[in-house]
């Protein structure tokens, strides 16, 4: 069987009234037809999700996109109307499941959001808006235009000589699009940047010390991913960790199996 990939979903109200949890089906769609996993959403909710489950039921984590922003308070900083909305139930599953995954070499893919959540968990800070900062380029969506206008590759990438992005990707500088409004202010002892935007904004990072995937880049590579070189590379670099992880737990549990 596939390794099955837990992806976070988003707080959600359908007609403005209903509440759901959700995620965009382009993240479904890259866990199952390009990291060949089979992708299953959980609510980011500390009530219905609990982190020793989570991390029993799954093989990997994608830690998707959102327009919540990870609330200051998880990396020291006051809120301002500048940090936007937050999704504090979200705040309270990703980043404790972030940690418990990484340490125990479980996979982990963040996108967006789900790249702050990775970078906030392991010490980062954030700026609310890097588009204000001196020489820094506006990355935010473009608010109006086709999806495919929104989405499209805005900006060149540079990845660090010989680091873990430049041998995944077979290359040191790649195009992507770019989507967000915030970025990482100091990054923590443990998160290596590992690729920049020409403006010097932080792109693509991974974890120190993490025995095993442990991956986050800010733009979003579902988007395309089974046409683009750069999102296929990405997904199925992490689709084959998570069979290398659900592989490893089959061997252990064969044993007990065979006993049965």
């Amino acid at each position: 069987m596939r390794p099955i990939v837990g992806i976070i979903s988003n707080s959600y109200l359908i007609n403005d009234e209903y509440p759901a949890h959700a995620n965009g089906s382009m993240n479904t769609d890259a866990v199952a037809r390009v990291a060949d996993a089979i992708p299953l959403a959980f609510p980011a909710c500390p009530q219905s999700s609990r982190i020793d489950e989570l991390l029993e039921v799954f093989d990997g984590f994608l830690f998707t996109g959102g327009r919540p922003n990870v609330h200051p308070e998880e990396y020291g900083h006051d809120a301002t109307d500048a940090h936007g909305v937050f999704d504090r139930a979200r705040d309270l599953v990703a980043l404790p499941l972030i940690r418990a995954a990484v340490e125990r070499g479980q996979p982990v893919l963040g996108i967006c959001r789900g790249f702050q959540e990775v970078a906030v968990a392991f010490g980062s800070t954030l700026h609310p808006e890097i588009r204000d900062l001196p020489g820094r380029d506006n990355h935010r969506m473009p608010p109006d235009g086709t999806l495919e206008e929104k989405f499209a590759l805005r900006h060149d990438v540079t990845f660090t000589a010989g680091g873990p992005f430049a041998q995944l990707m077979g290359a040191e500088v790649v195009r992507t699009n770019t989507l967000h409004g915030q970025g990482i202010d100091v990054a923590g002892t443990r998160v290596m940047i590992d690729g920049r935007a020409p403006d010097g904004t932080a792109e693509a990072i991974w974890i120190d010390g993490a025995p095993g995937f442990a991956l986050a880049v800010q733009w979003h590579p579902e988007w395309n991913a089974e046409r683009d070189p750069v999102s296929q590379r990405l997904f199925r670099a992490f689709g084959a960790a998570c069979r290398d992880w659900r592989e490893g737990r089959m061997v252990q549990t064969a044993p007990l199996a065979q006993a049965g």
